[in-house]
């Protein structure tokens, strides 16, 4: 009964294995819910007084995927931290931009996961997204560019209200997909991957504040090869 699920099925990632069942019926492990409280030189003790004792204990918790950085990893505009940007959640523009933080382009960024395919489908198209970034600059004489974040709240609020919708914030569980200080779905990609793909085809300048280089500036070389950004997701 304890490993019975009591909420809709693809809330939680689904596993494709039911191995662990004759493994937690062997006579020599137990089946422990109840909440830990401490962990001990000796043992666990558990929400229930009870001491469990251990002399090896292995994590298997799941992913950190909404708290994903370390702090003072990355720095933006007016020296602010990316981790007190996304204080109250994970957000970016396409999964790849954030404002305030010129020339930062991110892979595999907030709600670019997957319940249903594969992740190279998504790291592809961010690169052809990220390569016509930095052609449309070249050609250009674009010093830096910083998602609007007008553009990057209108991209985040539509992307939220389709979440809202989908099995994994309807489903009646608590899982690593949701951010726990809100609530929110910041990991995951709520349709299709050919979706994605049409979204990050092409760099709009628009969606963006630029600073062009100095006249006197060299023009700088070209940084990756012009014919291989749409063959690559062809």
């Amino acid at each position: 009964k304890a490993l019975t699920p009591d909420y809709t099925i693809g809330c939680k990632r689904v596993l494709i294995s039911n191995d662990y069942y004759p493994a937690l019926s062997r006579s020599n492990v137990e089946v422990v819910t109840d909440k830990i409280l401490r962990i001990e030189a000796d043992g666990v003790i558990t929400a229930d007084g009870i001491k469990h004792p251990a002399d090896c204990l292995i994590f298997g918790t799941g992913f950190q995927a909404t708290d994903p950085l370390p702090r003072d990893c990355i720095i933006g505009r007016d020296g602010v931290d990316l981790m007190d940007t996304w204080r109250d959640g994970a957000h970016a523009y396409k999964g790849t931009t954030v404002p305030g933080y010129p020339n930062l382009f991110l892979i595999i960024g907030p709600n670019t996961g997957l319940g249903h395919n594969s992740m190279i489908l998504m790291i592809e198209a961010q690169v052809t997204y990220i390569l016509d970034a930095l052609r449309q600059m070249q050609r250009h004489r674009i010093a830096t560019v910083d998602v609007k974040p007008m553009v990057e709240q209108a991209y985040n609020r539509q992307l939220q209200d389709q979440l809202k919708r989908t099995i994994w914030n309807t489903g009646g569980c608590q899982s690593w997909y949701l951010d726990p200080r809100t609530g929110k779905n910041t990991t995951l990609w709520p349709a299709s991957t050919w979706r994605f793909k049409r979204v990050t085809r092409q760099f709009a300048l628009k969606d963006y504040a630029v600073d062009l280089l100095p006249l006197t500036a060299p023009p700088r070389p070209a940084t990756a090869p012009h014919s291989t950004a749409e063959g690559s997701l062809s």
